[in-house]
């Protein structure tokens, strides 16, 4: 038998004889390999490791330490759960099972209603099917077969499904001991590669997703290659349910989703404290950076979104009226106003680069699905700002804008990192201009210092992008801030400048948010410190609690004194036990307590709790009051 030639993904050559699995090459290269690989990418495609090479390839093993690998380890799991339901309940008909981005499901079609009981039952049976370790084998078959097969089964979603191929496509399905699933995989060597695993809910679901079709019953899981990686995940999870938005927000009176509004927050004199701050912060950021602030009206005429392409493009996420028998739309984005603004002036190379920042609020049309609390609205402020420019100057805004974001990030603890997306295949332009503009955001990244990651294909239409994704103190991401270089709009728009030639040019302009939506930024704050926000973003930053009747004066003082400083401050004179009123301090997460009594009178001192530490004594009023002042000042 002739021997093939495998590159490795080291770059070494190793010859095999044609017709070897992939296992036996991954058991070959080293002992530990073969029991840690899951699939192999052959030639850049996903393959699974029972596969016989017999041609020269190039083959990476895949681990379970990588996205790819994980994938395989879900994907796997949902197959075995179906095993474990089909062995519990053989009367169920299955339709999809895939792997998700953080675990997997099995839509089911059943007179069974599920119950949580039901999925530790299911657990119980999926570790028997991964404790036998069954392989799971590929076949392929003609299109005729595959149907007569799942016919013969009544599984008529699976019916459906082929039925939806090609008359000549080739079906493949996986066996695992007496199941079998229709799945173009490829999948891991044996359930016995499926380590830890938790079913977490039951939910409904249409068949295909169309509210015409049937109602299903969709179970959701999760698996990871350890337990300990698996217990990570789910003690985040339940952080996760701690820190829910939605939850605190009611429980700090911070916003309210009221039925009269559905995904049209309504902000409560506590969220407005934490809005204003995040603003005048913005404000005196970009000030510092060279940004003027405008701002442009909420409804515009149509004719401006045909310009702008949104007409054409948008429509299904904007709202219309009419005014005087014409067709306006209320603005889903702040660019076109911004368009509007540059061009009321002819403008000089000297002047660039122009940065115009707005926070401007925006509406668009979600399906009601989709909301979910501040993070998915119809309403939402987006803080905006477009920079108008000459093409040799973008190195050196897009290092602008990172410094800034840089800045931002840092004051509230946030960690991140950069994707830089390319032009997509849709996109308008030449391929010179998109070349200079993906060159520019690069070597800016370079010129930053930043690692990151490229997104091939992932730009905007109308030009590249980068994206800046958050970590928070529980290691979740949050997709943010984005610098998007665009070269359509200018032309659209027909914006100029005079070149130091005397001649008309075409800016190039940047849109870039860093906060994103204002609204959505506050959510992910509150969930990043628990609603334990630091005291300059605090809605009460102390409360006073005189112990009894005869120290209220004394404390009332005090708390017009912090006042007057412009410190957010509540004295909570009621009627109340001291133990009470310092647990409903904690409970409101507020971040100074200061308890006055007979002795602070006398030495003019405050006995100071500070929030996660309790107790820290006694000291003069004004030195805790230039304490909370730097602190503030500092941002700490």
């Amino acid at each position: 038998m002739a021997d093939i030639k495998i590159t490795l993904k080291d770059g070494s050559v190793k010859e095999f004889a044609a017709g070897t699995t992939l296992l036996d090459i991954a058991k070959s290269i080293s002992q530990k390999l073969g029991k840690q690989a899951l699939l192999a990418v052959v030639d850049g495609v996903n393959k699974d490791l029972s596969d016989k090479l017999e041609h020269d390839a190039a083959v990476e093993f895949v681990t379970p330490d990588t996205p790819e690998g994980l994938h395989a380890i879900r994907h796997t799991a949902a197959h075995v759960m179906a095993q474990a339901i089909q062995h519990l309940f053989p009367d169920v008909k299955f339709a999809i099972g895939p792997a998700i981005a953080n675990g997997f499901y099995y839509d089911l079609d059943s007179e069974h209603t599920f119950t949580p009981e039901d999925l530790q039952a299911i657990e119980k049976e999926m570790a028997k099917i991964v404790k036998q370790n069954i392989p799971l084998q590929r076949a392929e078959l003609p299109r005729s077969e595959a149907l007569a097969m799942f016919a013969a089964k009544d599984e008529k979603y699976k019916v459906e499904l082929i039925n939806d191929l090609p008359e000549d496509a080739i079906i493949s399905t996986y066996t695992q001991g007496d199941f079998t699933d229709l799945c173009a995989g490829p999948h891991c060597p044996s359930t016995g590669r499926v380590k830890a695993f938790k079913l977490q809910s039951i939910a409904g679901a249409y068949w295909r997703g169309n509210e015409k079709n049937k109602m299903l019953q969709r179970i959701y899981g999760t698996a990871f290659p350890s337990k300990e990686e698996l217990d990570a995940y789910l003690h985040m999870l339940e952080e996760a349910a701690k820190r829910d938005h939605r939850k605190l927000g009611k429980e700090l009176d911070l916003f309210s989703i009221m039925d009269e509004g559905p995904g049209f927050p309504f902000f409560l004199p506590n969220g407005m404290v934490i809005r204003n701050e995040l603003i005048n912060y913005w404000r005196q950021v970009h000030r510092r950076y060279g940004y003027e602030e405008i701002k442009t009206p909420m409804i515009l005429s149509r004719k401006l979104w045909e310009t702008s392409g949104h007409w054409d493009h948008y429509k299904e996420n904007m709202y219309f009226t009419q005014i005087d028998e014409q067709d306006y739309a209320i603005k889903p984005m702040n660019c076109p106003g911004g368009m509007l603004v540059y061009k009321l002036h002819p403008h000089s190379y000297k002047e660039l680069p122009i940065r115009a920042g707005e926070l401007g609020l925006v509406h668009r049309h979600e399906l009601s699905g989709a909301l979910h609390g501040l993070f998915r609205v119809r309403c939402f402020t987006q803080d905006d700002a477009h920079i108008f420019m000459m093409p040799s100057q973008i190195r050196s805004e897009i290092k602008n804008v990172i410094s800034l974001f840089d800045e931002v990030y840092a004051t509230f603890g946030l960690k991140y990192h950069a994707e830089l997306s390319t032009r997509p295949e849709n996109s308008m332009g030449d391929d010179a201009t998109w070349e200079l503009a993906t060159q520019g955001l690069r070597d800016a990244l370079e010129d930053c210092g930043l690692d990151y990651v490229v997104n091939e294909g992932d730009g905007a239409f109308y030009g590249p992008k980068i994206d800046f994704h958050l970590t928070d103190s529980i290691g979740r991401t949050w997709q943010c801030g984005t610098i998007q270089l665009d070269m359509q709009l200018p032309e659209r728009f027909e914006l100029t400048y005079t070149g130091e030639d005397g001649l008309k040019h075409r800016p190039v302009m940047i849109h870039r948010v860093v906060y994103g939506s204002i609204e959505r930024f506050i959510g992910i704050l509150i969930e990043n410190y628990a609603g334990a926000f630091p005291a300059w973003l605090a809605p009460c930053q102390v409360r006073i609690l005189p112990i009894t009747d005869k120290h209220v004066e004394y404390a009332k003082k005090l708390a017009d004194k912090m006042f007057d400083l412009g410190l957010r401050v509540h004295l909570d004179d009621r009627n109340e036990k001291l133990g009470y009123k310092i647990r409903e301090a904690q409970v409101q997460k507020v971040p100074y307590t200061l308890v006055v009594g007979d002795k602070e009178m006398e030495e003019g001192t405050v006995n100071v709790r500070r929030r996660g530490e309790g107790d820290i004594g006694a000291m003069p009023q004004d030195e805790f009051i230039s304490m909370l002042q730097e602190e503030i000042k500092e941002k700490k």
